[in-house]
């Protein structure tokens, strides 16, 4: 990617771009053609991308990549698109919620760690604050 970067005139180290990638809290993110690609949280390019190519109903949980949230006991289990739980389990421990110790994230799944004597009505609170949670659908 730096040599990208470097053909339109901007040089920089790959440590460098790394670093500048992490503070945007950018998620790597496989792609339809088996490659990848950056996105920015509450970026719309990739859905803009795909309404460009004629997708017209696309989710509101797309760019979040949030799926479902499920809860037994103390664990919160919450499942994302393939490359998304990465970045969704950053956003969740940077909003320091008291209810949520910590995170673990896989590629398409998130394991929260909830304190003890949080309630699933407070935790589906805590999480309605960072996912779109719709009362139907999307936990349990």
């Amino acid at each position: 990617m730096s040599t990208l970067l470097s053909s339109y005139g901007y040089n920089v180290t790959q440590a460098t771009l790394s670093r500048d990638l992490k503070m945007l809290k950018t998620t790597k993110v496989p792609t339809d053609r088996g490659t990848y690609m950056y996105i920015l949280p509450d970026s719309n390019t990739l859905k803009d991308k795909l309404l460009a190519k004629g997708v017209s109903s696309i989710s509101p949980n797309f760019q979040s990549g949030f799926i479902s949230l499920e809860i037994s006991g103390n664990i919160a289990v919450i499942k994302t698109r393939n490359g998304y739980a990465a970045g969704l389990a950053y956003d969740i421990d940077m909003s320091n919620a008291p209810e949520i110790l910590g995170t673990i994230p896989g590629s398409d799944t998130i394991f929260a760690v909830l304190r003890e004597g949080v309630t699933k009505e407070e935790a589906i609170e805590a999480f309605g604050k960072m996912l779109p949670l719709d009362k139907k659908h999307h936990y349990k």
